[in-house]
């Protein structure tokens, strides 16, 4: 069964509405001017019964021979004037002279609703008498005991006279033809934007390629516009999805793989003291300390693993939002750090002003800049310096500037040095213990508080980390 679409539903729908509310009209504006025409008639033929009447209650005594003068001088040549009594009979008539012969009137319609209201008439009726068709106007004079009637004869003129101007009927059907030409422009283009959204959703259910010619153009309007962009969108969702889907592919791998090595060491240096039962004691006791640093890169992995998947759901994160003491957790990781700095012969140059508070997650926030300076102690090498300075922005935020003078990071790996797992050199990181998680941690906690991070080669030499943090 085919089915009719939604712009034919549409198209059918309005221009029977149409259709209907112009046949109203015209039957309505036809009725309306053919009675305003015999109103205009009537009144015109009871003007002509207001003066006869008139005349007879000034002329009491005038003949008939006078009344027909009168009639034949001062009214239209073809009009026949009537004189009734009030029980029906014809005491004068300028046409039909036979009076005896007349019939009652008082059956008559005019006569009738003169009677009963005062004047009346009727369209198009024949006489029994003159033998041809008349228009009559009767009015009723309850003083002078005699009721007036004037007529027309019906013929072509009268017929004219009385015919409804069709000037309407013809601007109803212009109307009609403009509004069927634009409605189906309208509804055509409908009927083009519903099918494509139609193929698309049958296509997408179907997971068939949407990259096709006949989901390429669409009609230059605004329903055109919305649906083109609906597809848009939703292509845009599905590569964003098959990104998603490659990206924790390979996470998942990346954190087989790191998990692998401090585990596949631990077995390894285990299986070593089981199998030689006799080793000496400074061996196993090397060994033990080895599987103990092992475990401590283990925990530190499934730690920050743990704190990127609390950062992926904000939600729980937004909930922990406070004031925090930046100043507070930098001098802090300057003391924790300490031993780690003089060993490598290293500098820590705190810049920052005294107070700086935002609102935002203390465990987060600290995450930030011990993770900076993890990094700059692990790779910025011996002898290096780190500088840290921050100033109040106009924004509503901390700007911060964290850099060292040391070797630096290719350009090459800039763009990719926030990635998880991202290694600028493997074989040297997996040796300091990094877990390759630490500058992602940085970047995700920075964005969850409102701020931005970027990462530059330092003029001469170094990196230079530039981020922000709302107030």
């Amino acid at each position: 069964m085919v089915r009719s679409s939604v712009g034919t539903k549409l198209y059918l729908g309005v221009m029977a509405i149409f259709l209907l509310f112009a046949v109203s009209f015209i039957v309505f504006q036809h009725d309306r001017e053919k009675r305003y025409k015999i109103d205009v008639l009537d009144t015109r033929l009871q003007d002509y019964n207001e003066r006869m009447a008139e005349v007879l209650a000034m002329n009491r005594n005038m003949t008939e021979k006078a009344i027909d003068a009168y009639v034949k001088d001062h009214y239209e040549p073809d009009m026949r004037v009537t004189v009734i009594d009030m029980k029906g009979r014809v005491i004068f008539d300028n046409k039909y002279k036979d009076y005896a012969r007349l019939e009652n009137h008082l059956g008559r319609d005019e006569v009738r609703q003169a009677l009963r209201q005062g004047s009346g008439y009727d369209i198009d009726r024949k006489s029994s008498t003159m033998g041809q068709s008349y228009f009559y106007s009767a009015t009723s004079f309850p003083r002078q005991r005699f009721i007036i009637r004037t007529a027309l004869p019906y013929n072509d003129s009268l017929a004219r006279t009385l015919r409804t101007d069709q000037h309407y009927v013809w601007f109803a059907l212009i109307a009609m033809v403009l509004l069927t030409v634009t409605l189906y422009r309208f509804t055509r283009r409908l009927g083009m934007n519903v099918m494509k959204l139609r193929t698309f959703a049958s296509r997408a259910d179907h997971n068939e390629s949407l990259e096709t010619e006949d989901l390429i153009d669409f009609p230059d309007d605004e329903l055109g516009e919305i649906a083109e962009k609906i597809i848009k969108i939703y292509k845009r969702l599905q590569h964003t999805k098959r990104e998603q889907s490659i990206l924790k592919r390979q996470l998942t791998q990346n954190i087989a793989h790191e998990l692998k090595t401090p585990v596949a060491s631990i077995q390894g240096y285990l299986e070593t003291i089981l199998d030689n039962p006799n080793i000496n004691e400074e061996m196993r006791h090397q060994f033990m300390q080895r599987c103990y640093a092992q475990a401590q890169r283990l925990t530190s992995l499934l730690r920050d693993i743990s704190t990127l998947n609390r950062m992926d759901d904000a939600s729980d994160m937004l909930t922990d939002f406070d004031t925090v003491d930046i100043s507070q957790i930098v001098a802090n990781i300057q003391k924790e750090t300490a031993l780690q700095m003089e060993e490598n012969s290293m500098t820590f140059v705190n810049k920052l002003p005294t107070g700086i508070i935002v609102k935002g997650n203390h465990s987060l926030l600290y995450s930030v800049f011990r993770n900076l300076t993890d990094n700059a102690i692990a790779y910025a090498g011996t002898g290096t310096t780190i500088t840290l300075s921050a100033n109040d922005g106009e924004d509503g935020k901390w700007h911060f500037t964290f850099s060292d003078n040391g070797v630096g990071v290719p350009y090459e790996h800039l763009a990719r040095i926030f990635e998880r797992f991202y290694r600028v050199d493997k074989g040297r990181s997996r040796k300091m213990g990094g877990t390759g998680l630490g500058l992602a941690i940085v970047k995700n906690a920075v964005l969850l508080h409102g701020g931005a991070i970027s990462v530059k080669n330092g003029e001469t030499s170094g990196l230079v980390f530039s981020f922000t943090l709302r107030k």
